[in-house]
């Protein structure tokens, strides 16, 4: 499946929740959630009784829009958690929050996850002083991720205009010195509640 390109603020209407896709959008009184929160297109206000695989896939697909992921990346990140020793949902959630793109997400450096691939991919970033330009980068805990000097003044006029919560617990933010630290990855209970991993792992289990 291709990457989608249509217009964001549907996809979180349809979910029926923020996705955060939209950058500094979402944080305001334009959010087409806050605006419009119901379905897109003409029937988005009828109610929708959904069959058990339809509120499996729904799930599958909001994690998946959340952190921009394509389909066949989503399914091989599923089956490594399956493979590793402990709580599969848990393990998923914790590898998806560990790319790259996710991380900066949270810091406050970049508008989101889309803008946090666009800076990427334009090698604004290092970590562990070597320049990354792949957004799906697996962050380990102890790894620590700069900016380039090239890109401080740039990096720095965002964190200026961007208006996010304070970084997690597990991520070290010094907005001075413009670094990231990932301490450890993130329990089941700093991670989003409304996200109902049981429901992806059933999908994959039919």
């Amino acid at each position: 499946m291709a990457r989608y390109t249509g217009p964001v603020c549907k996809l979180c209407r349809n979910k029926g929740q923020k996705l955060f896709l939209k950058g500094e959008r979402c944080y305001s009184n334009k959010c087409a959630v806050e605006k419009r929160p119901y379905g897109s297109g003409q029937h988005g206000k009828a109610r929708k009784k959904l069959s058990e695989y339809a509120i499996h896939l729904h799930e599958k697909q909001k994690v998946r829009h959340t952190y921009l992921v394509l389909e066949k990346q989503f399914s091989r990140y599923f089956a490594e958690a399956a493979r590793k020793k402990g709580v599969t949902g848990t393990i998923l959630l914790q590898m998806l929050e560990s790319r790259l793109d996710s991380v900066l997400a949270r810091t406050g450096f970049t508008q989101g996850r889309k803008h946090s691939r666009q800076l990427i991919r334009h090698k604004h970033f290092t970590v562990n002083g070597r320049t990354v330009n792949i957004p799906s980068y697996r962050v380990k805990p102890g790894d620590e991720i700069g900016v380039k000097e090239k890109s401080v003044s740039l990096i720095k006029g965002i964190t200026e205009q961007v208006s996010v919560a304070a970084p997690p617990a597990w991520l070290t933010v010094d907005q001075d010195k413009l670094t990231v630290k990932l301490v450890s990855l993130p329990e089941r209970e700093q991670l989003d509640p409304n996200v109902k991993e049981q429901l992806i792992i059933e999908y994959y289990s039919k």
